[in-house]
């Protein structure tokens, strides 16, 4: 038996080595416990030893927790039903005090941190209408809620890092009365906006109509003026070749007369062969006209 004595020793001494020391991982802190009373606080991650068989450990994951919780149901300023649903971004601040109140059991502190967020959260849905709470104001009730949420998880060791409202809804029951009131609300709105609109259409085109009635005014007015200039000088030059060679202006108007009586091929006349309108057809010379 002996010869086993130094086997055994070597295997008592790995057994005493291995239970007095511990690894604290990355993103946890640990507490030493003797008997249950707190020796050391806050180890942080690494190699650490204790008295084998008599000191215990209790680690803890000191990152960022999330608390998901269920919508709950508030009443607004003016007692209006809404469903909020948010959640919770926490972590161990203090981890003795963590310990003392939760005994290190993260189903306890989400426990009793949820009633804390969502007391606060009501505080401050009740004091603002369901308009402020829908147009943007979710930052600073964020703000408000970590703040008096803080307030009370003290006595947890817990810090509330960030509360984000992720939605605000109506509950089923109102919510077809509420759509159909903002449907008829946004219905007129659009009613009285096409009634402005069709009366400003009215006066433009009504504008435009008195501008086309005094543009095609003037434009007959300054057309007149230049068919009279023209008729005048026409007539001027008419009556200067007239009195030049009155036999071939006579002639020359015979020719445009039958122009413009023959000339489309389907007209027909019965005229007296000695009548003064064929006179340039009888006597080519025109001399007895």
């Amino acid at each position: 038996m002996k010869k086993y004595w130094p086997i055994i020793a070597i295997i008592i001494i790995v057994i005493v080595g291995l239970a007095s020391t511990f690894t604290v991982s990355e993103g946890q802190r640990a507490i030493l416990l003797q008997y249950g009373k707190i020796e050391q606080a806050n180890l942080k991650p690494g190699l650490h030893f204790k008295l084998p068989f008599v000191q215990q450990v209790a680690t803890f994951d000191t990152r960022i927790q999330t608390l998901d919780a269920q919508p709950e149901s508030y009443f607004t300023q003016e007692k209006k039903s809404v469903d909020v649903d948010f959640y919770v971004k926490w972590r161990i601040d203090d981890l003795v005090t963590y310990y003392r109140a939760t005994a290190g059991d993260i189903r306890q502190a989400r426990q009793r941190l949820a009633p804390i967020v969502k007391d606060a959260l009501r505080f401050q849905v009740n004091s603002r209408t369901l308009e402020e709470l829908i147009s943007g104001g979710r930052k600073a009730i964020s703000q408000e809620v970590i703040d008096k949420a803080n307030k009370a998880t003290q006595a947890l060791g817990i810090k509330v890092l960030d509360v984000r409202i992720k939605r605000i809804e109506l509950p089923e029951s109102v919510r077809d009365s509420v759509y159909n009131r903002m449907r008829a609300e946004r219905k007129k709105l659009a009613n009285k906006l096409r009634s402005t609109g069709k009366e400003a259409g009215e006066k433009i085109r009504a504008d435009a109509d008195r501008q086309r009635q005094v543009l095609i005014a003037n434009a007959k007015s300054d057309a007149a003026k230049v068919r009279g200039e023209g008729d005048a000088k026409a007539a001027a030059i008419y009556a200067k070749a007239y009195s030049k060679s009155p036999r071939f202006f006579s002639f020359y108007r015979s020719l445009k007369a039958y122009r413009d009586a023959f000339g489309s091929g389907k007209s027909v006349m019965i005229l007296d062969p000695d009548s003064r309108f064929m006179r340039y057809f009888n006597n080519g010379g025109g001399a007895g006209g």
